[in-house]
Order: structure tokens, then sequence, then C-alpha cells
């Protein structure tokens, strides 16, 4: 999907979002976007391997995997070219830009050879994006389109608090509504019937009393 094509309304209002956030997202998200730092030591890379991210955001989460894999090849999509231009920045930063390619895109409905020009992955993962994106059951029917044999698909995000007190909860709720983020109740099941319906194995783990869900999809290589 060209960038003329993205769907406009999601489009703008994530970079209205963080046109001005995304100078200090970094800084203030890693208080509360619990788990990330555990699912990329869980990528497990193969050798000169191929990793997306999708919704890569301020390019956090490529670098510091980046800097643990370091013969594979990585590229991030994102809807919001504010923090696209925040990522390249980090990326050229930090000196990865001959191994690291983004691209502007939907989640939800991307043609990786257009954008990239590579057909599957080896891994893919989404971090915290998912409870942001319209339609994100798409992006875990996408994501595991473009896996290739024996890839595995990493999804963090926003867990139902299960295990925690009910006025944290509300809490949570309130504070990430201002962020136009909701976590989606569904996802467990979703990524569950997506991994029997395609023939993959499926892990599950609730983090921090259910404040976070990881979860992981694997392919068979057959």
């Amino acid at each position: 999907m060209s960038a003329s094509e993205l769907p406009a309304r999601h489009a703008e209002l994530m970079d209205g979002v963080y046109r001005w956030q995304r100078h200090i997202y970094d800084l203030t998200r890693k208080y509360y976007l619990l788990g990330r730092d555990q699912m990329i030591a869980g990528l497990d890379v193969p050798a000169k391997g191929t990793v997306l991210e999708l919704g890569c955001g301020t390019g956090r989460n490529i670098v510091l995997a980046a800097r643990r894999y370091r013969d594979a090849r990585f590229f991030g999509l994102d809807i919001s070219a504010e923090m696209l231009e925040t990522a390249t920045a980090a990326i050229a930063r930090e000196g990865l830009s001959d191994r690291v390619a983004l691209a502007r895109g939907d989640a939800t409905d991307f043609d990786a050879r257009a954008l990239f020009g590579i057909e599957s992955f080896d891994r893919i993962f989404v971090s915290y994006s998912l409870s942001m994106i319209p339609g994100w059951e798409k992006t875990v029917s996408a994501a595991l389109a473009a896996l290739a044999p024996g890839g595995s698909l990493h999804v963090v995000d926003f867990g139902q608090q299960e295990g925690l007190p009910g006025w944290f909860r509300t809490l949570l709720r309130g504070w990430l509504r201002k962020f136009h983020v909701a976590p989606r109740e569904s996802l467990r099941d979703v990524l569950e019937s997506e991994s029997r319906r395609s023939g993959a194995t499926f892990r599950f783990r609730t983090l921090y009393r259910g404040y976070a869900w990881l979860a992981v999809i694997r392919q068979s290589k057959g």
C-alpha cells in the first residue's frame, strides 16, 4: 500500500498525537510499556535472518534488536511520518542505516515486496501497537501471511490487568484513552485462533499480574 493510499484519518491522527510527543516518547514510555525487552530477548533471530517490526514508532525497539542480533537485517513499518522521522534519525545516529530499512505503511494491509523488496521475514514483532490500530485483527493476519516457513510472530501489549486492583485498571484505562490506546480484551483469543487456523504453535505469558501480555506464534517449517 502506497503512502497516498494510507487510511488518511488514522495517519493524520497518529501524526497529530506524536508530532511533539515523539521527542520525549522513549523517556516517558519506558516506565509503563513493560515487557518490550523480554520480547526482544526472545526473538532468537537466526543467522543472517530478517526481522520486521510493525508499528516501529521511534525506532527504539529496532535499535535494541539490531544491537543484539548483529548479523540480521531489520525492517520497520509505521503509519506516522512524524514517528518515522524520529526513527530514521535514531537509526542513523546508531550507525545502523546499512542494516535497517524503514517505510511508511498500514500494518493492517501492507505489501512487503513493494515496500522493502522482500516477501517474507524470519521474525515479525509488534510492540504496544495493536492497542492503537483500528482493525488490529487484520494486522495479526497480515503479519502471519508475511512470515517465512519456521518464522515467528512476537506480540507484547497491554493485558487486562487481571491480577491488579480495580482502581489501578480504571486509572490506567483513563490515561491511555488520552493517547487513543485501548487494551484489547480479545487479544489472546484472536492470536490463539489465528495460530490454529495457520497450523502454528502458540505460547502466551502474562507479565506483572496481567499488566502486559506476551505471545509468540511460530509457523511450522514445512
